[in-house]
């Protein structure tokens, strides 16, 4: 009887692994006009099995719980098994009551260089650096579960955005570039530190005002888009002390054409000062701004 319990506990816990990101991986590599192509074409499988076989944080997503997302990737050039590339990380979240999934994070490294060989395992270690690949797609992997908690509860995305800090304190020892403060002012090092930062909670906190917004829209059009403009309105108190910060951009990349959408339909509201201060906090889309129709 003690054998049979422990099979049956071995076999739910099969059936219930817990695997929480549905992304799809793309890899271009059109620039390199005499490369071995096949090679991308394993690649990019193994990365896919990497995110998506995965448990990143142990909990049990149904299947249609699961986080959609991407990550394209454009190889640029390569020597051996020496390969320089960009990453475009996106990630959406689905809206209560629709069909509607909005964009959480759209976000573009162009610091991307990694060493593989074909059919070299990828695996995870949070405690250890196997390669600067597999610290990157980890690394992004628990800033969307970060992020996309936080969009449904208020700072609930710190465990996930805690390990992907840790990931990247450990991968800045490797001296591959993105990791530290000296190479940039926009990277992953920065991403995170800033995720993480007291200093910046007004753009977490908007993240989930503006959420729980969206949420609304189904049952209640005009006052989700009072709440989604009160959550947007709210930037402005980060921007008075953080001008030009790294995360509304971040923020806004993901955003910008889905604001313009929301405003430019009925029912109307006073936009005003919602338009006054999107061009202050982000004035680099300013002709977007411009084009809300109301």
């Amino acid at each position: 009887m003690n054998k049979l319990i422990v099979f049956l506990v071995f076999l739910s816990f099969g059936l219930t692994q817990a695997q929480q990101l549905n992304c799809t991986v793309s890899i271009n590599s059109q620039k390199l006009s005499n490369s071995n192509q096949q090679v991308f074409k394993t690649l990019q499988t193994s990365l896919t099995d990497l995110v998506n076989k995965t448990d990143w944080n142990g909990q049990v997503y149904k299947q249609n719980e699961k986080i959609n997302c991407s990550m394209f990737i454009t190889i640029e050039s390569n020597s051996s098994d020496q390969f320089s590339a960009t990453i475009q990380v996106q990630s959406s979240r689905p809206i209560y009551n629709s069909t509607y999934s909005s964009p959480v994070l759209n976000y573009n490294d162009k610091d991307f260089n990694f060493k593989y060989t074909e059919y070299e395992n990828l695996l995870f270690n949070p405690t250890v650096f196997e390669s600067n690949l597999v610290s990157i797609i980890s690394f992004y992997s628990y800033v969307i579960l970060g992020m996309d908690n936080d969009s449904f509860d208020a700072q609930s995305g710190n465990d996930n955005l805690e390990i992907a800090q840790n990931i990247a304190n450990i991968a800045q020892q490797s001296g591959n570039k993105g990791w530290s403060q000296i190479d940039g002012n926009q990277n992953r090092y920065f991403l995170i530190n800033d995720l993480l930062s007291p200093a910046y909670a007004q753009i977490r906190k908007t993240s989930y005002e503006y959420h729980t917004g969206l949420d609304l829209m189904a049952s209640d059009l005009k006052g989700a888009k009072e709440k989604i403009k009160s959550a947007l309105v709210d930037i402005t108190k980060l921007n008075a002390s953080k001008p030009n910060a790294f995360l509304t951009r971040v923020f806004f990349d993901a955003k910008s054409d889905e604001i313009v959408s929301i405003f430019s339909g009925g029912p109307t509201i006073s936009i005003t000062d919602l338009t006054e201060s999107l061009n202050r906090v982000s004035p680099l889309n300013s002709t977007k701004w411009s084009s809300i129709k109301y």
